[in-house]
C-alpha cells in the first residue's frame, strides 16, 4: 500500500479510537447547532446556507464510530430540527439517520482524525444529505422539491470548509484518555 493508502486507512479495524464526550456536550452542542439553524438565518439570512445540525451529527458519528449510536444520534437531531423547523416532521429525522449511520460505518474503515478526510466527508455528507431530503420529499410527500446539482456543490463545499473549524473546535471538547 502506497503511503497516502497508509495514512487514511485505519492500521486496525478492531481497535478504532473511540471519542467520549460529557453528557452535557452530546445535549448542549446538537441543541446549540438546532437552534442556529432555526434561528440565526431570521437575521442574517446568508447562515441559512450552513446546516450546522448536519455538521455536529456526522462530526459526533464519526468520532463515535458505532453505527447504532450514530443512528439514535442522526434521528434525535433530525427530530428535533424538524419540530423547530416548518418543515414536514420526519424528513430530517430520516436523512440524518441515514448520515449518521453511514458516518460511523465511515469511521471505522478510514482514519476520520485526518483534515484532509473531514474535509471529503463533509463535503459527501452534505450532498448526500441534500440528495436524500429531495428524493424523500418527492417520493414520500409528492412535493417538488428543488434540486440543482450545481448549487448543492457550492454549498457543499462551503459546508465542508466550516466543517473543519468546526470539528476542530469540537475536539477539543473530548474527554482525555480516549483510546479503547
Amino acid at each position: 500500500m502506497n503511503d497516502l493508502g497508509g495514512h487514511l486507512l485505519m492500521e486496525t479495524p478492531r481497535r478504532s479510537r473511540v471519542s467520549r464526550f460529557r453528557p452535557a456536550v452530546f445535549l448542549l452542542v446538537p441543541l446549540a447547532a438546532v437552534l442556529f439553524q432555526v434561528y440565526v438565518p431570521l437575521f442574517v439570512e446568508y447562515f441559512g446556507y450552513l446546516e450546522l445540525p448536519l455538521l455536529v451529527t456526522v462530526y459526533f458519528a464519526l468520532m463515535g464510530r458505532k453505527p447504532v449510536a450514530g443512528v439514535f444520534l442522526g434521528a434525535i437531531i433530525g427530530l428535533v430540527q424538524d419540530s423547530l423547523s416548518h418543515q414536514p416532521l420526519g424528513m430530517f429525522g430520516i436523512v440524518k439517520t441515514l448520515v449518521g449511520y453511514f458516518a460511523a460505518s465511515m469511521s471505522q474503515r478510514f482514519d476520520v482524525d485526518n483534515p484532509a478526510i473531514r474535509l471529503i466527508l463533509g463535503f459527501f455528507f452534505f450532498f448526500f444529505h441534500q440528495f436524500f431530503y429531495w428524493v424523500l420529499g418527492r417520493a414520500l410527500l409528492g412535493q417538488p422539491i428543488p434540486f440543482d446539482p450545481l448549487q448543492n456543490f457550492a454549498l457543499g463545499m462551503l459546508n465542508s470548509a466550516v466543517s473543519l473549524p468546526v470539528f476542530y473546535a469540537l475536539d477539543k471538547l473530548k474527554d482525555r484518555g480516549e483510546l479503547r
